[in-house]
């Protein structure tokens, strides 16, 4: 009986010791992937910032710009472009709305970006965009991967439309969540005008028309939880200026925005939410389910020996039988 059970057990132990990497190295990378239909949104302010008034053409203090970044996966393209690409891909429709203190647009900026679920890497295909402009992204945006490494990346910025590296600063904690700490800084760089401005009869074509150029920088930091690569936190020092031509009546240039952008309370408490839900998801297959099932596949292995040890122990010896004696007739 012993023998039977040592060997029930021996087959459970080597199960679960050859599941343990199974699910790290090979369910893990097919399972972990951003979902083709997700839907977000973000709220980030510039309080204090500087504002362009397109009727004056003179630049003003206002106590607050807010942008309105959404994201919106298109499912129907996703599944045409994974015909030809022969891989799970995620297609973005991302919209950046930028309004005044008054609650009017100062600019829109639609994108498209398509990318490969699994790993974030872009996946080159008809309609990738930014503001209607054909583009072909080099590094991530807007996500990292999955267990983020420590070290730098290249990230796409779309209003250069370049890319850029964005370095690996140092690990730090947000909000009681381990976080790698990221930051890129994009130079000086002349920019498009964006399709959709404010003021009517004023279109990119009759900026250009005047000689007048737009010019564009940016500090961008990213908290980001290295096992969801999910950013936690986000923020950046963004200015742009006007440069140039008749425009400006014969100035050099004036600033049409300047603010330190930043998330908005409520949405930071959301996301850190989220994104400590996920992550646990993602450490049940990286982490607690192959360490887990490792360790009771060890636990399995020594009591599967333990039995067989103590089956194959010789058997104590019977007794002897002992005659009882006869008594002595007198």
């Amino acid at each position: 009986m012993r023998r039977k059970a040592s060997l029930v057990l021996l087959a459970f132990a080597v199960f679960f010791a050859a599941l343990s990497p199974l699910l790290r190295w090979y369910a893990f990378p097919r399972l972990a992937k951003i979902p083709a239909n997700q839907y977000q949104d973000m709220v980030l302010v510039a309080k204090n910032a500087t504002l362009l008034d397109y009727g004056t053409m003179k630049a003003k203090k206002v106590p607050q710009v807010t942008i309105v970044q959404t994201l919106k996966g298109d499912v129907a393209a996703a599944k045409r472009i994974e015909k030809t690409a022969g891989r799970d891909v995620v297609v973005w429709d991302g919209l950046s709305y930028v309004q005044g203190p008054d609650g009017k647009m100062v600019s829109e900026i639609p994108e498209r970006y398509i990318f490969d679920a699994h790993s974030q890497e872009p996946v080159h295909a008809t309609g990738e965009m930014v503001d209607g402009d054909p583009v072909t992204r080099d590094g991530i945006e807007f996500k990292f991967p999955f267990l983020t490494e420590k070290r730098d990346y290249e990230y796409f910025d779309a209003q250069t439309r370049t890319t850029n590296p964005i370095h690996y600063k140092g690990t730090q904690t947000f909000r009681g969540v381990k976080v790698y700490y990221f930051e890129q800084t994009v130079p000086w760089t002349k920019v498009p005008m964006p399709k959709k401005l404010p003021v009517q009869g004023i279109t990119p074509e009759s900026i250009a028309k005047t000689g007048t150029t737009r010019w564009y920088t940016t500090v961008r930091r990213f908290w980001v939880e290295p096992a969801t690569g999910a950013p936690v936190y986000g923020e950046e020092t963004h200015k742009e200026e006007l440069r140039g031509g008749t425009l400006l009546g014969g100035r050099a240039k004036v600033t049409a925005f300047a603010g330190d952008v930043k998330m908005r309370e409520d949405y930071i408490e959301s996301t850190v939410a989220l994104v400590k839900h996920n992550r646990t998801l993602v450490l049940m297959l990286t982490s607690y389910l192959p360490w887990g099932f490792l360790s009771l596949g060890v636990a399995l292995l020594a009591l599967s020996l333990c039995l067989e040890a103590r089956g194959r122990r010789p058997a104590d010896p019977a007794p002897a039988d002992t005659p009882v004696p006869e008594p002595v007739s007198a």
